[in-house]
């Protein structure tokens, strides 16, 4: 589980703990995730599970290819990867704020990818596996100050679909794309026009654990069940 020190990605870590899981939560803050490792700790042993804090930069492709094996090492396997990090910086591209991009397409894509190139060895050698990538409505949609965030969440699914298309059917492929959900990422836009825009559009806005939900259940089918996408958003949201 990438992405796991707040939002949707301490959610998602969380409840599937508390489904019997034994989850290796990754992100860089680590104080974050050791506070959920103890918040999560009695409901995942009455499961059966368990949630294991590792440091983790998804824009580091030894970084990553650590986090996969030194999972598999510790339980001899890897079922799932969940892709999740990501940062929204949102502006105009009139706004110019090219380092601000450059980090969107180095987590949300280069992120993703060095999480496929660290797992996909491992499923395909077991047998067995699961991508799931979080993804965003911003994938099937393009909206003003959002231009390369959703151009960076329909890579994320051009990637996850292609996966699903090339991948033996033994590894099953979901992508998950939430709507607007409370989260941290809108406290990363510097832009300030960006900013009042975003306080009005996100006034209505689901938990992340609507989302948890959403992965919860495509996890939960059977092998010969591949929940390909899911979207979740408000009733509000149109």
């Amino acid at each position: 589980m990438t992405g796991a020190s707040s939002g949707i990605g301490e959610a998602v870590a969380a409840r599937t703990a508390g489904d019997g899981h034994h989850v290796v939560a990754g992100a860089r803050r680590t104080d974050r995730l050791h506070a959920l490792a103890e918040r999560t700790a009695e409901a995942a042993a009455r499961s059966g599970g368990s949630l294991h804090p590792v440091r983790l930069d998804v824009t580091d492709r030894a970084d990553v290819a650590a986090f996969v094996g030194s999972a598999r090492e510790r339980f001899g396997r890897v079922d799932v990867l969940v892709g999740n990090a990501g940062v929204m910086p949102l502006s105009r591209l009139d706004a110019l704020h090219t380092d601000e991009w450059d980090r969107m397409i180095d987590v949300n894509v280069r992120g993703l990818l060095h999480g496929i190139a660290a797992a996909l060895p491992v499923f395909t050698a077991q047998g067995s596996g699961h991508f799931v990538t979080v993804a965003s409505t911003g994938a099937h949609e393009v909206v003003p100050t959002g231009a390369v965030y959703c151009a960076t969440k329909y890579a994320a699914w051009a990637l996850t679909e292609g996966l699903r298309l090339e991948c033996d059917p033994s590894v099953r492929v979901t992508t998950v794309s939430p709507g607007v959900v409370t989260s941290e990422l809108a406290d990363s836009i510097t832009d300030e026009y960006t900013a009042q825009v975003m306080r009005e559009y996100r006034a209505h806005a689901i938990p992340p654990e609507a989302v948890a939900g959403a992965v919860s259940y495509a996890l939960a089918q059977p092998a010969d069940v591949d929940v390909n996408e899911i979207v979740v958003r408000p009733v509000r949201q149109r």
